[in-house]
């Protein structure tokens, strides 16, 4: 197992979860640091799941997650938001009959630096946003969709933020943007990503460590830049 970059931000020991009697994750063990560290896998192989028990809306079946060195396996998906665990699922990230400004808003709820102070950042790093801000967010195309979702996320000021597949479903445009947003949004704001990914050769561009599950058990994790081609085909069963 490669070494964390820096201070630990998250650290998952033994960690079980699923859906009422099935069990998704399988025993995971790992750390998040000051880095990108992205979950690669197939369908099916937990990524998604691993993402909402981090954020804490699928409760633990056993072991213990840390955050920045409190335990918060039995929090509230509120209190680690608060705590500054930022969370963009892969749908349903936005609030379609809000505006694009009101959306950006209710992720200022949280935090302590001004609310304009960060919507002025966020506005620099999507500046599509800003001539759309008094939209409706239902009516944006996906990929504006998704710059809201993660601006709103990155409102609450998160020292850690989890995107689910982030570029899922967008043409190749965006694709490309939303993997420079993202090593821009970890050079710039020194958020640690943990990003769960299907597209693992742009995944393995932006990442310095990777985690590959396989039917939620951790096939391997790895600094990005040793992965080879057959322990992906091994992974995904290719």
């Amino acid at each position: 197992m490669s070494e964390t970059t820096g201070p630990i931000a998250l650290q998952v020991e033994g960690v079980r979860s699923g859906y009422d009697a099935v069990t998704v994750l399988k025993g995971l063990d790992f750390t998040v640091g000051n880095e990108i560290f992205a979950v690669l896998g197939a369908n099916g192989a937990g990524k998604t799941t691993l993402l909402a028990t981090l954020a804490r809306l699928i409760p633990l079946m056993a072991g213990r997650i840390r955050f920045l060195g409190d335990d918060v396996s039995s929090l509230p998906p509120y209190e680690t938001a608060s705590r500054g665990m930022g969370y963009v699922p892969q749908e349903n990230g936005i609030f379609p009959d809000l505006t694009v400004l009101e959306n950006l808003s209710v992720g200022g709820m949280m935090g302590e630096r001004p609310r304009d102070e960060r919507l002025a950042e966020v506005f620099e790093l999507f500046p599509d946003l800003r001539s759309k801000r008094a939209q409706t967010a239902g009516t944006l195309s996906g990929g504006e969709s998704r710059m809201v979702a993660c601006a709103r996320a990155l409102m609450q000021d998160p020292r850690v933020l989890l995107l689910d597949e982030p570029t899922a479903g967008l043409s190749p445009i965006y694709v490309d943007m939303f993997f420079e947003k993202i090593r821009e949004i970890h050079r710039t704001r020194g958020v640690a990503i943990v990003l769960a990914e299907q597209n693992a050769t742009k995944a393995l561009e932006v990442a310095d460590r990777v985690m590959v599950l396989t039917l939620g058990e951790a096939y391997a994790v790895i600094d990005a830049r040793d992965v080879t081609t057959e322990q992906l085909k091994e992974a995904y069963r290719i």
